[in-house]
C-alpha cells in the first residue's frame, strides 16, 4: 500500500496473509473515534459526521481540567509533578535518547542522535520542557502539525505546530468485507484507515467534514495522550479526573468553613428592656426605636475595603432586644459567646490530603515544616517511593512524543523507512535527567549492597562462579556493557590509570 505523506508518496511493505480470517477490529485505546464501512460516514467531502456524544465529552472534561488546574491546590501538587517529570539545568539536556540495546551501525547510530537533537529543538524543548508536560499532563493529550517543505520534503520536519485538543479529533475507519448474501458468517476486517478531523470552528460539538472540517492524514499529526482510556466509552481521559470529586468536596468544606465562621464568630449581645405596663404594641415600638438608636451603624463594605455609614448589617451578627413586662428583673445586658473550636479544621485537612492522593503527590509535601530528608533510603517513605515510579509512568508514556516524531523524521530524511523504525523502536530508550536526591541515595546504597555481596562471593570465585557471572548477576551488566566495560579496564591498565591488581601470595595460591 502505497502511503501519501505530504504530498509525496512512501511505499509500505505488505503483510502477508496468514489465512486466518480477520473478524476482530482493534479496539481504540488511544481515543479514536471509530467508524465502518456501513455507517453514514461514505466519502469525505459529502459526507458529515455527528460527533455529539463523544466529542462533546472530551471537550467538557478537557475545560474541566483545565480550570481544575487554576486552584493553588492542584496547581501546586501539578507542579511537584512536573518539576520532577522535566528537571532543566544549563548544562544537561532534559531528555536523552539510547541506542545500547541497538544493534545498528555506529553512522546510523550517530544520524539517529542528531536528528533527535534536532527535534528538541524543534520543540524548543530546553526552554518550554515545562510547559509542554504541564499541557500534556492537564489536557490529557497534545497534537503537533507536521510542516515540511514540498519541494523539498528530505530536509525534513520545518516545523511542529501545536493543536488545541479542542480542535481536533482522531478517527479510525474500520472496512469491513462483507459476505455472501445469506451467509451466516462473521464480515472479515478489511483496511483500517486512521485519520484526523481538524476544525476551527466554534461549534465543538459536531464536526463538518465537508465544509468546516479539514482531514489530515494520521502521519502528518503527531499524537501523545496519557495513556489513561475510560473502559466505558473508550474516551482518553486525564489525571485529574479522579481528583474532580474531592476536589469539589474540598471547596465545598472552605465555603461552609467560611460561613460557618463568619456566622458564628462574633460575640452578640442581648438586651433585656424593662418596658414596664406599656402594652404589646406600644412596647414593640419602643424596643425597634431603642434598638435603633443604640445599634452600631458603622459597617465594612467587602467590595471596596471601606468602613460605611449605614445599617447594612448581617442579621446573624445583630444584637438582640426583648422586652421585659414590669416585675422582672429591670433592664438587663448579657452577652452570647462566639462559636467555639472555630479552629478546627480537620476535614478540611483531610479532603486536602484525599485530593493530593487522588493526583498520586504524597500529602506530606503540603506541609511545608517538613523539610527535606537526607537520611538513607529506609527512611524514605513508600509514598514517595509510589509517587517516583508514578513519575516514571508518566515519562513513559510522554515518550510517544519523541518516538513518532523520530519516525517520521527518519524517514524523510533518508535514514531508515518506516517499517525499519516500527521493527527497533521497541529497544529505543530515553533517559531523562533527574536531580532526585532520593533516587541517587537509592542508586549509591543499592552499589554498596552490590559490592558487599561481591566481596563475599570472592573466596567463591573459581569454584562456584566465574568473574562474568558477578558481573551479569550482581552488579547486573548487559553483555554489550560487560564487554564494554572490560575493553575499558584493558585501556586503562595500558595508560597507566589505574595499577594492575596485586598478585595473590604464593601460600594462598
Amino acid at each position: 500500500m502505497a502511503l501519501n505523506l505530504f504530498g509525496f508518496t512512501i511505499t509500505r511493505q505488505q503483510p502477508e496473509e496468514s489465512g486466518a480470517n480477520n473478524v476482530v477490529a482493534p479496539d481504540s485505546y488511544d481515543g479514536s473515534y471509530n467508524l465502518d464501512s456501513g455507517s453514514v460516514y461514505g466519502g469525505f467531502m459529502s459526507s458529515y459526521s455527528d460527533f455529539t456524544g463523544t466529542a462533546k465529552s472530551e471537550e467538557e472534561f478537557i475545560k474541566r481540567y483545565r480550570s481544575m488546574a487554576l486552584f493553588p491546590e492542584v496547581d501546586m501538587a501539578i507542579e511537584d509533578i512536573v518539576n520532577e517529570s522535566i528537571v532543566i539545568e544549563d548544562d544537561k539536556k532534559p531528555v536523552k535518547l539510547d541506542l545500547e540495546e541497538l544493534l545498528l551501525p555506529p553512522q546510523i547510530k550517530s544520524r539517529m542522535y542528531q536528528e533527535f537533537d534536532r527535534i528538541l529543538d524543534l520543540l524548543n524543548f530546553h526552554t518550554d520542557a515545562h510547559d509542554l508536560f504541564r499541557r500534556w499532563y492537564i489536557d490529557s493529550k497534545l497534537f503537533f502539525y507536521v510542516m515540511i517543505d514540498e519541494q523539498n520534503p528530505q530536509l525534513g520536519i520545518t516545523e511542529l505546530r501545536p493543536i488545541d485538543p479542542l480542535k481536533i479529533k482522531k478517527i479510525r475507519k474500520v472496512n469491513k468485507i462483507q459476505n455472501q448474501p445469506g451467509s451466516l458468517q462473521i464480515p472479515q476486517i478489511g483496511d483500517i484507515e486512521e485519520f484526523y478531523i481538524y476544525t476551527d470552528s466554534d461549534k465543538k460539538s459536531t464536526f463538518r467534514t465537508g465544509a468546516s472540517g479539514v482531514r489530515l492524514t494520521n502521519d502528518s499529526v503527531i499524537y501523545c495522550h496519557s495513556g489513561l482510556v475510560d473502559s466505558g466509552s473508550k474516551r482518553v481521559v486525564g489525571y485529574l479526573q479522579k481528583a474532580i470529586r474531592p476536589l469539589n468536596m474540598l471547596r465545598q468544606l472552605e465555603d461552609a468553613a467560611v460561613v460557618y465562621r463568619i456566622s458564628r464568630a462574633p460575640e452578640r449581645r442581648v438586651f433585656y428592656v424593662d418596658v414596664g405596663n406599656m402594652p404589646t404594641t406600644k412596647a414593640q415600638q419602643y424596643i425597634e426605636g431603642l434598638a435603633k438608636r443604640y445599634r452600631n451603624k458603622l459597617t465594612y463594605d467587602q467590595g471596596t475595603g471601606n468602613i460605611r455609614e449605614d445599617r447594612d448589617h448581617f442579621h446573624m451578627m445583630e444584637d438582640f432586644f426583648l422586652p421585659r413586662k414590669e416585675g422582672g428583673k429591670g433592664t438587663e445586658v448579657t452577652t452570647l459567646p462566639g462559636g467555639t473550636n472555630l479552629g478546627e479544621m480537620r476535614d478540611v485537612e483531610y479532603m486536602l490530603q484525599k485530593l493530593y492522593r487522588a493526583l498520586n503527590v504524597p500529602p506530606s509535601r503540603l506541609q511545608s515544616e517538613n523539610g527535606f530528608n537526607m537520611g538513607r533510603s529506609a527512611e524514605i517513605t513508600r509514598d514517595e517511593v509510589k509517587f517516583a515510579k508514578f513519575i516514571s509512568r508518566l515519562r513513559d508514556n510522554f515518550v510517544n512524543l519523541f518516538l513518532d516524531t523520530l519516525r517520521i523524521q527518519l524517514s524523510l530524511v533518508g535514514v531508515m523507512s518506516l517499517e525499519d523504525f516500527d521493527a527497533i523502536k521497541a529497544k529505543i530508550r530515553f533517559k531523562y535527567h533527574s536531580d532526585s536526591h532520593y533516587s541517587e541515595l537509592k542508586n549509591i546504597e543499592l552499589l554498596r549492597e552490590r559490592l558487599s555481596v561481591a566481596a563475599g562471593m570472592e573466596p567463591y570465585i573459581g569454584r562456584y562462579f566465574s568473574n562474568s557471572y558477578i558481573r551479569r548477576e550482581i552488579f547486573g551488566l548487559s553483555e554489550d556493557s560487560e564487554s564494554r566495560n572490560m575493553a575499558e579496564i584493558q585501556n586503562e591498565l595500558k595508560t597507566g590509570e589505574i595499577a594492575p591488581p596485586e598478585e595473590p601470595p604464593e601460600e594462598e595460591k
